[in-house]
């Protein structure tokens, strides 16, 4: 447990270093070929119940796939993360709009989200469930595999998918090329996902 724990975090680093070295440029201009690549997507034409990562400066941007979810009718879902004491809950709660996303407060990891006492919106697996999930991450093999960030928010959210009646929800993760790796290191607990997108030719 201590050698994959410490192979994740040296991955980790690895990773971040080689995102770190990309200009908002280069990043935006690959971000802009995965939102392409994924509107074209059969699996997201056909899904109506999508989840979508708020993103951060280090992944890739969402803002214009969730203009697309609303452009088209479907229900947008974003994480809403709690964190308290050592445990780390996440729930998937309804998004409304764009103007509903930008009114968000900021967390300290410089995202929007639900501040901790909005208790209102729709969560989807208290109602329909997800067909999709748009999974950010650290790095990604070709296997399925992922890293995340080391709290586990996801692979716990995708354990509670599968108690659902629905079921799990198709998996796509949205990836620059730097956060492509050989092998990730993975434990009992990481959930694989179903398919990962990113700017180079499958």
């Amino acid at each position: 447990m201590a050698a994959l724990r410490a192979a994740k975090q040296a991955m980790r680093r690895e990773i971040k270093k080689r995102v770190a070295a990309l200009d908002d440029q280069e990043k935006l201009r690959q971000s802009r070929v995965i939102s392409q690549k994924l509107f074209k997507h059969p699996k997201y034409a056909r899904c109506e119940r999508i989840a979508v990562f708020l993103s951060m400066h280090d992944e890739v941007r969402t803002e214009e796939i969730i203009q697309d979810l609303f452009k088209h009718g479907k229900t947008c879902f974003m994480p809403k993360y709690l964190t308290q004491g050592t445990s780390n809950h996440m729930d998937m709660v309804k998004l409304t709009s764009m103007e509903d996303m930008m009114s968000l407060p900021l967390t300290s990891w410089n995202i929007r989200q639900p501040a901790a006492d909005d208790n209102t919106r729709e969560e989807a697996l208290e109602t329909g469930g997800l067909d999709l999930i748009l999974m950010p991450g650290l790095g990604f093999d070709r296997k399925g595999n992922r890293l995340g960030r080391g709290k586990g928010f996801y692979d716990s959210y995708l354990e509670r998918c599968m108690k659902h009646p629905k079921g799990k929800p198709y998996t796509i993760a949205l990836a620059f090329r730097e956060q492509l790796c050989q092998d990730i290191p993975v434990g009992d607990n990481d959930v694989l996902i179903d398919e990962v997108l990113c700017d180079v030719l499958d």
